[in-house]
């Protein structure tokens, strides 16, 4: 490649992949917000959060478009079309964790006209903070190639799983102790749902990572500790 087209090129990747950073910034915050806003049954920032799915939307769409552009345009070698595909994935990922974040925001305005249910919110922004913290370093492992730092973030979703496994057994003894609890601890058990899958997405992402350093996806089946069936259901 012509040195002066290959700088280019490179500006081109560099700032694309910095959009991904702000992307993945904007989808940590709408996660830790909305949980607040659940937390504090807040529903002016609740709809806040809903309405700013926009952004990391519109962010998706101008990232996919860029990447699309780069291809057609500017014939990526290998390594750097891995480069550009690993985008594409990782911000597939990123706009469905803001739809989780949106999601949350939904039925936070939902649980804010029912009875509360004691110590659930509490828990939700603990394992929230939790799933924050994989995002953030699954993102980082990219931004800084880091395979060990990926593969730690692969290790650390099953402590995600089990906290959705402890809040979905509370939910059942609290719908089983007073079935006035029902419908709200039917919400909130869609909520851990999609913060777990907040978890997965994570982990899908730091496997993007160690596809884009080594050139091929983990061998080993990532470890889960998700012991329940009920699927979750979107409210988009």
């Amino acid at each position: 490649m012509d040195p002066h087209i290959r700088s280019a090129f490179d500006k081109n990747l560099e700032a694309v992949q910095a959009q991904v950073m702000r992307m993945g910034g904007l989808v940590e915050e709408a996660l830790l917000r909305a949980a607040e806003a659940l937390d504090r049954r807040d529903e002016a920032l609740a709809e806040e959060i809903r309405l700013g799915d926009r952004a990391i939307d519109a962010l998706e769409d101008m990232i996919q478009t860029e990447c699309a552009r780069i291809i057609a345009t500017q014939s990526p070698a290998a390594s750097d079309l891995r480069t550009v595909l690993t985008v594409m994935r990782i911000v597939g990922s990123l706009e469905r964790s803001g739809d989780y974040a949106k999601n949350l925001a939904k039925r936070t305005l939902v649980l804010s006209q029912m009875q509360l249910v004691a110590g659930s919110t509490g828990s939700i922004a603990r394992m929230a903070r939790s799933v924050v913290s994989l995002l953030h370093d699954a993102l980082d492992a990219f931004a800084s190639r880091d395979v060990e730092l990926a593969e730690d973030v692969r290790k650390r979703d099953t402590e995600v799983d089990q906290m959705y496994n402890a809040l979905f057994r509370e939910f059942l003894t609290h719908m089983m102790e007073d079935p006035r609890n029902i419908t709200a601890c039917m919400h909130l058990h869609f909520i851990a749902k999609n913060i777990e899958r907040v978890g997965d997405h994570a982990t899908g992402i730091a496997e993007q990572v160690i596809y884009l350093v080594k050139g091929n996806l983990p061998e080993s089946e990532r470890p889960k500790a998700d012991t329940t069936t009920l699927p979750p259901q979107d409210m988009s």
